[in-house]
């Protein structure tokens, strides 16, 4: 080589690794042969830029090339013209933890696009006792599934086992960490229990959980007082995590609620993430412009706050979230003597109607507004689809006395409910807010499968074409660009999973590819096992699992790892 060629060499690496430092992709090369190459698409690339017309070349479980690539081949070509190549889709909130290992298609997430669920919300997968594992015996029974593992470690090893067709990363539960330790009981850890609740959010972080995540409004989580949570957040911090929140209140005392999370995130030195921002029942309705005025102010005065939503106006939790939290202290059992007990039953029906915090059930206006998606028990398999009003009437009960029938017909198991208690105005205000991610706060599930025989939410199916058909093309609240990012770089940022959420050479291929003209959700609350349409293709880790709308028998889903894993950083 001639002097002049090597120092023309020479130049050339400066640049590109001056390029790369600075944040740029090296141009892209047709180097092939590649793996698949699909021609042709509207490239958004997930950092809020605007599309472009260009092609994207896989090879093995990354993207190797973005942009014009000429002639390089491939061992298969795709042609996309029309259509927009995307990152694949972070859901910031999911509940598939167990879902996958009754059925690993988890199809209600690939067939909207998803290719990554972050989960952990109060309940994880870890830590898991001999205790706790029995006591989901019963459930695991009536799917067919086994719990083996009690650390992170061993789920993701039980994981890649089973095989799934997406990612799963997850938080530390503090739910979970109190109930390994403390138990079910209304009081709070003594300084031995709180050491080693940090010790064991120390192990699981290593192990590679996302940070420490919270579901304040549900027993014993409630039980928790704000020094606890900073000690656990404080464990997350030390290894890179964050503190997420389904805050205490979501209503009324939001303020408090809010002022809960950023004190923790002040005094634990952790960013926070407000979970399915809200708000909760009539008396709060038109006020999320204050709320997100308060978020802002926070974030200017030096704190790392931001937060995730689902596109509807209905929430989705248990039936047993009507009745007040003091009555679950003890657990299942305790609760359910307490409904038992005609004085207790009397308090508790006082309560609920005349609350001092406003509760799930009179947020949703009564009886009227609460609708039961799910009966563990299936001979009240008959319940799901009607009000809890529609209920009362059949057996001519009071709507809250027919609450407490139903959690004590169902022996000891959730119920699940469909509660009406947001506004719409609220729901797209959040939306629009450019710090806000998206979440389904629910578990992967299919029309054909296992859990098909369980009502669902239809955020389920239809969260995220929901919001590029119905709030970017049709309503126009956003651009296209905008809910990409907010669907896949921003979410990954968040959680530190910094190989994915972007089109970019090297990074990991998780791929959706969708029509922006036919995008839309389908499922309802009546029919909610509906798939999306308009989701045309989805790549996880380089393989194809949706093809043309219909999914492959591949399962390329990982165990992903947080910052605080060796070798993560």
């Amino acid at each position: 080589m001639e002097m002049s060629e090597r120092l023309s060499a020479i130049g050339y690496l400066v640049l590109l690794s001056l390029g790369t430092a600075c944040g740029m992709s090296p141009p892209a090369q047709s180097t092939g042969p590649y793996d698949l190459i699909l021609k042709n698409g509207w490239i958004i690339d997930g950092s809020g830029n605007p599309r472009y017309r260009g092609d994207v070349a896989l090879k093995g479980d990354r993207i190797a090339a973005v942009g014009f690539l000429g002639t390089a081949t491939a061992r298969d070509t795709v042609d996309v013209s029309g259509l927009v190549v995307a990152p694949g889709f972070i859901d910031m909130m999911g509940q598939s933890e167990t879902n996958v290992l009754i059925d690993n298609r988890v199809l209600s997430k690939i067939t909207q696009g998803i290719t990554t669920e972050v989960t952990g919300e109060g309940g994880s997968v870890a830590p898991l006792t001999d205790k706790l594992a029995a006591g989901d015996s019963d459930a695991m029974k009536k799917w067919h599934y086994r719990e083996d593992w009690r650390d992170l470690n061993g789920y993701f090893a039980q994981l890649e086992r089973q095989g799934s067709s997406l990612n799963i990363a997850t938080f530390v539960g503090a739910t979970q960490v109190r109930l390994a330790v403390v138990g079910n009981e209304n009081r709070a850890p003594t300084a031995a229990e709180l050491a080693h609740m940090t010790a064991i959010v120390d192990t699981l972080m290593a192990q590679g959980a996302l940070g420490v995540w919270t579901a304040l409004e549900y027993a014993p989580a409630s039980y928790s007082k704000t020094d606890e949570l900073i000690a656990l957040s404080q464990a997350a911090s030390r290894h890179g995590g964050i503190y997420a929140s389904h805050m205490r209140d979501e209503g009324q005392h939001i303020d408090e609620a809010l002022n809960e999370v950023f004190r923790i995130a002040r005094e634990a030195h952790i960013p926070a993430e407000v979970s399915h921002l809200k708000l909760s029942g009539r008396r709060s309705w038109g006020q999320m412009p204050r709320i997100l005025a308060k978020i802002d102010s926070a974030r200017a005065a030096g704190l790392d706050v931001t937060a995730d939503q689902y596109p509807y106006i209905r929430a989705a939790t248990s039936l047993d979230a009507s009745i007040p939290t003091w009555a679950e202290s003890g657990g299942w059992d305790s609760l359910l003597i307490r409904l038992r007990d005609p004085a207790t039953r009397a308090r508790l029906h006082h309560e609920i109607v005349n609350p001092e915090t406003e509760s799930f059930f009179v947020a949703a206006g009564g009886g009227t507004g609460v609708l039961i998606t799910g009966t563990f028990q299936d001979s009240l398999r008959y319940m799901q689809g009607k009000t809890v009003a529609q209920i009362a009437a059949l057996h001519h009960r009071d709507t809250v006395e027919t609450v407490f029938d139903i959690v004590l017909a169902e022996g000891g198991h959730r119920t699940d409910a469909v509660y009406a208690i947001m506004d719409e105005p609220d729901v797209q205000a959040a939306m629009k807010q450019w710090w806000v991610a998206v979440n389904t706060d629910f578990g992967g599930v299919a029309p054909d499968g296992p859990l098909g025989t369980q009502s669902a939410h239809p955020r389920a199916y239809g969260t995220f074409p929901r919001i590029l058909g119905h709030y970017a093309r049709d309503l126009k609240l956003f651009p296209l660009e905008f809910a990409v990012r907010k669907m896949t770089s921003l979410a990954a940022q968040r959680v530190s999973l910094k190989d994915r959420g972007l089109v970019k050479p090297g990074m990991f291929a998780d791929i959706t590819v969708f029509n922006p003209a036919t995008v839309i959700d389908r499922a309802t609350f009546e029919q909610p096992h509906q798939t999306s349409a308009g989701i045309e293709y989805v790549f996880v880790n380089g393989q194809m699992v949706l093809k043309r709308g219909q999914m492959t028998g591949a399962r390329p889903g990982r165990g992903l790892r947080g910052p605080g894993y060796p070798g993560a950083r």
